[in-house]
């Protein structure tokens, strides 16, 4: 036998088996992943957690020193627990001596049954203070006039353009409080409020209560000292690492989304 033909008729190589393809392990993989998707997304947009931010203020009466306000904003009508039980002993649990709703508590009218608990929860801590958002007024201003209403009668002060003076160990500070400007077409601006404050009651520490973030630097010309403000969301579209990549207004990489700004 020749070398060719040794080549030629040896031994058959054998063939590697072939893998078989499990498109069932696929399939479970992709819902596995969706149903995780879905579980992180909603977790985005409703899970609950603390974030305790520490603010050294120019020009804060001593009084004031080391005084914890708990802001809240945005709710949605989103309820934690029966009767917002859980957001509640959250709140309880920070010693607040100020909470503060800084608008969106709602945006259905059905949503009104959610109001009295949670009012009546929140002022039992700390006296609660509330202003308007975009979405309540949304649903007409027979609505708000509901909600306020309602507010009220459950120890909450709602601020329509208005101001208050708070104390604390012998020192006072304003809070004010402006409506959302989806409200009344009349109604006088931030500025305005800022100058019957300062006729008033000239000189004092201003903290100014206005849902929209993205008008900080209207509130800081007019002349406030400190905002709280909601709106933002962290971001409608937020990534991990990079903040708010799309705005309320739709622009990319808004400014003022989370967190503390100092102009």
């Amino acid at each position: 036998m020749t070398e060719r033909e040794g080549a030629a008729h040896g031994r058959p190589r054998k063939k590697r088996p072939e893998r078989r393809r499990h498109p069932l392990r696929w399939i479970v993989t992709a819902l596995a992943l969706a149903v995780a998707g879905v579980f992180w997304f909603r977790w985005q947009c409703w899970g609950m957690q603390v974030t305790h931010t520490a603010v050294e203020l120019a020009g804060l009466p001593a009084g004031f020193d080391g005084y914890t306000i708990v802001h809240l904003s945005d709710l949605h009508g989103h309820e934690y627990g029966e009767n917002s039980a859980e957001l509640l002993a959250r709140v309880k649990e920070q010693w607040p001596d100020l909470i503060v709703i800084t608008g969106d508590l709602i945006d259905q009218e059905s949503q009104l049954r959610m109001v009295g608990p949670l009012a009546r929860g929140l002022s039992a801590i700390a006296p609660t203070y509330y202003v308007t958002g975009n979405h309540e007024w949304a649903l007409g201003t027979g609505t708000v006039k509901q909600l306020k209403a309602l507010l009220a009668d459950n120890g909450v002060t709602v601020l329509s353009n208005q101001y208050e003076l708070l104390e604390q160990d012998g020192d006072e500070i304003v809070l004010a409080g402006v409506d959302d400007p989806n409200g009344y077409a009349d109604q006088i601006t931030p500025a305005e409020l800022y100058a019957k404050i300062e006729a008033a009651v000239p000189g004092r520490f201003t903290l100014l209560l206005a849902h929209r973030n993205d008008r900080f630097g209207q509130y800081a010309n007019a002349g406030y000292d400190f905002v709280l403000s909601g709106h933002g969301h962290g971001g409608i579209v937020r990534l991990p690492f990079v903040g708010g990549l799309v705005g309320t207004d739709r622009r990319f990489f808004p400014p003022w989304t989370s967190g503390v700004y100092t102009l």
